[in-house]
C-alpha cells in the first residue's frame, strides 16, 4: 500500500483544507466540491484526509461496516448479535468516472433471485464507503444518472437496489468529496446545490510558496515513508483535534443571533430553497467546535457563508461563482444578534486569529489598475481612438468585439436517427436508462432484466428440465437484457461567420445572442461544443470540442469581426474538426450549426468552392442547421442555398426562438432524410 502525502504538508490551499476538516468533524455538513485548475493539489489533499480520520468500530464479517454499538436492523448481512466490534481505519473509496450503476450501488444475482427466491446481493462502492469517504475525481464528467444515485444516497443515508420487484436496502453514510476542473464542463446548478460546501482553488502566484511546493513534492517522491515520518507529529495533532471537535460538537450552541444572521445572509444573496440555511448552520457549528468553542460567533457565520453560498448563487453556467464580501459584512453587521458576544470577529484567545492562515476565510482581492484611475476612464480594448483610427494590433477592416444580446430559449435541434453515444438530453439513442423498447441476449453482465422475455425464453424448456414445483427453472441462457431508448448528448459544432458582412454592431450582437442561447441549450442537454470562426482570408478553431460551454461563451464574447467571407475555409476547417473528433469518440454524433448570411467572398471561386465544401457534409450524412443572419428588405436567400448544399435546414434568427416556430426538429429530420435518399 502506497504512503499518502501528509495532509499537513500541503502548502497553502487553506480554504480547501478547512472545508475538508469541517466535514471530518461533522459529516452532516454535506461534503465538499473542489473546483480548480489542474495541478492544484485537489486530489492530493482529499486522499491525504483519510489518514486523519479516526478508526471506526465495525461488526466482524459485516460487508456493510455496521456499527456494533448500533447495528443497522435492515442490514443484508444481519441481524447482528451483540458482540465486541473490530477496529479498522476509515476507508476512502474512489468512484471512477466510467463506473456502471451496478458497480456504484451493488447488484443482485437475478438468476438466483428468479430460480431460488433468494437475495444474493453483491455490495457496491456505496457499501464500501459507509462511515468513510467517497471520492469522485472529475465529478463533472460523471454520467447524470450516477450523480443522481450518488447524491440521493448521500441525502438519505441509505442505498436502495431495485431489480424487477426484488429490493435490497443498506446504510450508506459517507463524506462525499468531488473534484473538478471547470474547463472540462460544469455540473448542473441543482447538483451543485447538493454539495454542502464548494471551494475554488488555484495555484499560488507567490514564487516562495511555489518553491516550497516543489521542494516538498520532490522530497516525498524520493522517500515517501521518510517524508511522512517527518510530518507524523503534525498529523497526530490534527487527528487529535478532529476527535476533540467531534466530541465537543453536540455541546455547541447556535444562538438566535447567529441563526438570524444566517437566514438574513441567505435571503440577501437570493439563494434558492432552504438547503443553504441548513448547511450554513451546520458549518458554523462545526467551525465553533473546530475552534474549541461552545458558542457560534459572527466570524463562524461569515466563514460558513464563504464556503456554502458562492456556488448556490449561480443562475447559469456563464456566471462565475463568488460572493460580494462587502455586502456579506454589511448583512452580518445589520443582523448582529444580541447573544453574539464576539460579533466583531475572533478574540485574541481564538486558536486561529490569522485570517490568512489555516481556517482563514475569504477570497483574495482582485487585481485592479494601479494608476488610481477609475475603471470607467480606461478605454476598452479594441475601441477606436478619438481620431477614428483603429487601435494598435487591430488589422485593417477589423472591428472590435461587440457584446452579445440577451439569450433566449431556443427550439430543440436534434440529430435524426438512433444513436448510441454518451448519455444526454438531445437526440434519440439506445441507452441504459429510458423506456423499454425490446430485449436481446446480454453481452457480458446482465444489468437490466427483461422479465417477460426471460420467462418466455425459459417456458418451453420446463418439462425437459424436470420442473416439478411452482418455481420456474431458469438457466443463464434464458436471461434477456432489456433494450431501452433514451437521449444522448451530441457534439454541437458552431461555425460562425465573423466577416465584414456580419459586422454591423447591432446585427453581430443579435448573432452572438443567438449562439449564446444555443450554448445554454447545449449545456442543459449535456453536449460537447466546439467553435470555428472564419473571416478575412482564413478560418480558425476558436475552441476545440469540449464539455465546457462557458469556455465557448468566453471565446464568443471576444470574437472580433471584419474582412472578407472565406465560407469554404470555415466549412473545410469544421469538416476537419469532425474527422479528428470522430477518431476520438466515434459514438458521439455531430450537429453542425452554421451561423452566416450565406455570402462567400474569400479565396478563388468562393461560391463554387463553398458549395463543394458543403456537399462533403451532405455526403457523410452530418446533421446541420444554417442560422440565416441576413437582414433588410431585400434578401438574397444565400443561406437557404447553403443549407440545401449541406443537406440541412435553414432557420432565421427569429425562427430560432422556441415560441416562434413548431416542428423544427421534424423539418431537420425530413431534410436530412431527403438529402440521404437523393444522395
Amino acid at each position: 500500500m502506497s504512503t499518502p502525502f501528509p495532509f499537513t504538508a500541503v502548502v497553502g490551499q487553506d480554504d480547501l483544507r478547512l472545508a475538508l476538516l469541517l466535514n471530518a468533524v461533522s459529516p452532516a455538513v454535506g461534503g465538499v466540491l473542489v473546483r480548480g485548475e489542474k495541478g492544484t493539489a485537489k486530489s492530493t489533499a482529499v486522499r491525504a484526509l483519510s489518514a486523519l480520520l479516526p478508526e471506526v468500530a465495525v461488526v466482524p464479517g459485516c460487508r456493510f461496516s455496521c456499527d456494533p454499538a448500533a447495528p443497522d436492523p435492515a442490514c443484508p448481512d444481519g441481524p447482528h448479535e451483540a458482540a465486541a466490534g473490530a477496529q479498522r481505519p476509515a476507508r476512502m473509496v474512489e468512484l471512477p468516472v466510467g463506473a456502471s450503476e451496478d458497480r456504484l450501488v451493488g447488484a443482485l444475482d437475478i438468476e438466483r433471485a428468479l430460480a431460488e427466491g433468494v437475495k444474493a446481493f453483491e455490495p457496491g462502492l456505496l457499501a464500501d464507503a459507509h462511515r468513510g469517504i467517497l471520492y469522485v475525481d472529475e465529478v463533472n464528467l460523471l454520467h447524470d444518472h450516477l450523480v443522481d444515485l450518488l447524491l440521493d444516497a448521500a441525502a438519505m443515508g441509505a442505498s436502495y437496489v431495485e431489480r424487477e420487484g426484488v429490493s435490497v436496502r443498506h446504510a450508506a453514510r459517507f463524506l462525499l468529496v468531488g473534484t473538478m476542473n471547470p474547463e472540462e464542463g460544469e455540473l448542473r446548478p441543482q447538483l451543485l446545490d447538493r454539495f454542502g460546501l464548494t471551494v475554488e482553488v488555484s495555484a499560488s502566484r507567490e514564487p516562495d510558496q511555489r518553491v516550497e511546493v516543489v521542494r516538498r513534492r520532490l522530497a516525498y517522491d524520493d522517500d515517501p515513508a521518510g517524508f511522512a515520518a517527518r510530518w507524523a507529529g503534525e498529523e497526530a495533532a490534527v487527528r487529535a483535534r478532529i476527535v476533540a471537535a467531534r466530541a465537543l460538537l453536540p455541546s455547541v450552541r447556535l444562538g438566535d443571533g447567529p441563526l438570524r444572521q444566517i437566514a438574513a445572509t441567505c435571503a440577501a444573496f437570493e439563494v434558492d430553497g432552504m438547503r443553504a440555511d441548513i448547511v450554513m448552520a451546520r458549518t458554523a457549528t462545526a467551525l465553533a467546535a473546530w475552534a474549541g468553542r461552545t458558542e457560534v460567533i459572527a466570524e463562524d457565520v461569515r466563514q460558513a457563508a464563504l464556503l456554502a453560498l458562492p456556488h448556490r448563487r449561480r443562475r447559469n453556467p456563464f456566471d462565475a461563482p463568488g460572493l460580494d464580501e462587502d455586502k456579506l459584512d454589511e448583512t452580518l453587521e445589520e443582523f448582529a444578534g444580541s447573544d453574539d458576544t464576539s460579533g466583531e470577529g475572533p478574540s485574541d484567545d481564538d486558536p486561529d486569529p490569522d485570517p490568512d492562515g489555516p481556517g482563514g476565510g475569504g477570497q483574495p482581492p482582485q487585481d485592479g489598475p494601479d494608476d488610481g484611475s477609475p475603471a470607467g476612464d480606461v478605454p476598452a480594448q479594441g475601441e477606436p481612438s478619438d481620431d477614428g483610427r483603429a487601435p494598435a494590433g487591430q488589422g485593417a477592416g477589423e472591428q472590435s468585439p461587440v457584446r452579445a444580446a440577451e439569450p433566449f430559449r431556443t427550439k430543440v435541434l436534434s440529430v435524426p436517427g438512433l444513436g448510441e453515444g454518451a448519455a444526454g438530453r438531445r437526440s434519440r439513442a439506445r441507452t441504459e436508462h429510458g423506456r423499454t423498447t425490446g430485449s436481446r441476449r446480454p453481452r457480458g453482465t446482465l444489468t437490466k432484466l427483461h422479465l417477460a422475455a426471460t420467462v418466455q425464453a425459459a417456458a418451453p424448456h420446463q418439462l425437459a428440465r424436470g420442473r416439478s414445483g411452482r418455481g420456474l427453472v431458469v438457466r443463464r441462457d434464458d436471461l434477456r437484457q432489456a433494450t431501452r431508448e433514451g437521449r444522448e448528448g451530441n457534439l454541437v459544432l458552431f461555425v460562425v461567420d465573423a466577416s465584414g458582412s456580419m459586422a454591423a454592431r447591432q446585427r453581430m450582437g443579435a448573432v452572438k445572442g443567438a449562439v449564446l442561447s444555443l450554448l445554454l441549450d447545449a449545456y442543459q442537454r449535456r453536449d460537447k461544443v466546439g467553435l470555428v470562426t472564419f473571416r478575412g482570408s482564413a478560418a480558425e478553431v476558436a475552441l476545440p470540442p469540449t464539455s465546457s460551454v462557458d469556455a465557448a461563451a468566453s471565446r464568443l464574447e471576444s470574437l472580433p469581426t471584419g474582412g472578407r467571407t472565406p465560407l469554404a475555409a470555415g466549412l473545410l476547417r469544421a469538416h476537419e474538426v469532425l474527422r479528428v473528433e470522430r477518431l476520438r469518440d466515434s459514438a458521439r454524433r455531430p450537429l453542425v450549426v452554421v451561423v452566416t448570411d450565406g455570402r462567400a467572398t474569400g479565396g478563388p471561386e468562393p461560391v463554387a468552392t463553398a458549395g463543394r465544401a458543403a456537399r462533403l457534409f451532405a455526403a457523410n450524412g452530418v446533421a446541420s442547421v444554417v442560422v440565416d443572419c441576413e437582414t433588410g428588405p431585400v434578401r438574397l436567400g444565400l443561406a437557404g442555398q447553403l443549407a440545401a448544399e449541406l443537406g440541412g435546414t435553414p432557420v432565421t434568427l427569429d425562427e430560432l426562438r422556441a415560441d416562434s416556430i413548431a416542428g423544427l426538429v421534424r423539418d431537420v429530420q425530413g431534410v436530412q432524410g431527403t438529402s440521404r435518399r437523393a444522395a
